[in-house]
């Protein structure tokens, strides 16, 4: 199935760092932000990292990473793949990244996933010359990572804040 990114980058022209994910999921989508599946535990893990009180809403979460100077996107702007499951993304059409750089100060850049890591390896390296940092997704999907290790690999991020 097409999908296109429905979601628009968040950020500011102080924003420092940018998390990319792959493209938004279906419930993502379905909630019209970042991270929006329930189990996900990528707002769980920024609130500890940054020692901030959990965001509930939509605003709370904008308002949480924008005070840290964070940006958030995705490589994708639009691909082919079933359901959320990345393993099955075809034809994929990269966001420009380079511009959203050029609009900010942000210095480093970090993918959520293998599959984001190599998309953005692939078709944004060669704009951006700006090399991204894996960390591990924090879909439902990928239980084969404890949430302690979670908080360890994502603590990285307040190093360039």
């Amino acid at each position: 199935m097409q999908v296109k990114h429905v979601l628009k980058p968040i950020y500011t022209k102080e924003s420092k760092i940018l998390i990319l994910g792959t493209i938004p999921s279906p419930k993502s989508r379905e909630a019209g932000f970042y991270y929006g599946h329930p189990q996900n535990r990528f707002w769980q893990v920024l609130s500890i990292v940054l020692n901030e009180k959990f965001p509930e809403t939509i605003q709370e979460k904008k308002d949480l990473v924008l005070k840290h100077h964070i940006a958030l996107w995705d490589v994708l702007a639009c691909c082919d793949i079933e359901g959320a499951s990345d393993s099955t993304i075809k034809n994929p059409v990269p966001n420009d990244i380079k511009d959203l750089i050029d609009k900010t100060k942000i210095s480093k850049i970090f993918v959520t996933g293998k599959k984001a890591e190599e998309l953005y390896n692939r078709l944004c390296l060669k704009n951006t010359h700006m090399p991204c940092y894996y960390l591990p997704s924090t879909s439902p999907a990928n239980c084969a990572v404890s949430f302690a290790d979670l908080l360890q690999c994502y603590q990285i991020i307040t190093k360039y804040l």
